[in-house]
């Protein structure tokens, strides 16, 4: 088991279609999306860095745009599973894009907005620290 946040770099506004929620419009900037990985952890990453996937979860969508790149990873590998209680601590930080990312789930959103880099990588860091994960840092 896994819990990741990707650090996506959005760098212009755009209207993106995202499944079943339909168009949402998205400001330029940084977005934290928070995932999780029952078995291969960098089979799952690999697949959000490759522009080239059938679109599936929310996070594909956005992913996909031309105007959007990952820009940094931040992951856990524990037995448990800390998706929502990471994001949990991420929507205190970051405006949250609502039912993004939580169709399994009970959260108000997966992803979160920030305006600066710093702020969005602060604010995993800061949410891994605060629930005592150990995490390792993969810059793309």
């Amino acid at each position: 088991m896994a819990t990741y946040c990707l650090i996506i770099h959005l760098s212009q506004d755009s209207t993106i279609k995202i499944g079943k929620i339909g168009e949402i419009e998205f400001k330029k900037g940084y977005y934290v999306y928070v995932g999780s990985a029952l078995n291969s952890i960098d089979s799952r990453i690999l697949r959000h860095l490759s522009k080239e996937k059938k679109l599936f979860w929310h996070i594909d969508y956005l992913l996909n745009s031309p105007n959007s790149n990952v820009k940094e990873v931040i992951l856990e590998r524990s037995p448990e599973k800390w998706e929502c209680d990471v994001a949990m601590e991420i929507s205190k930080e970051g405006t949250s894009t609502d039912k993004f990312g939580c169709s399994d789930c009970k959260c108000r959103s997966h992803l979160f907005y920030f305006k600066k880099k710093k702020d969005a990588e602060n604010a995993c860091l800061d949410s891994f620290k605060k629930l005592k994960l150990v995490f390792e840092i993969i810059e793309n």
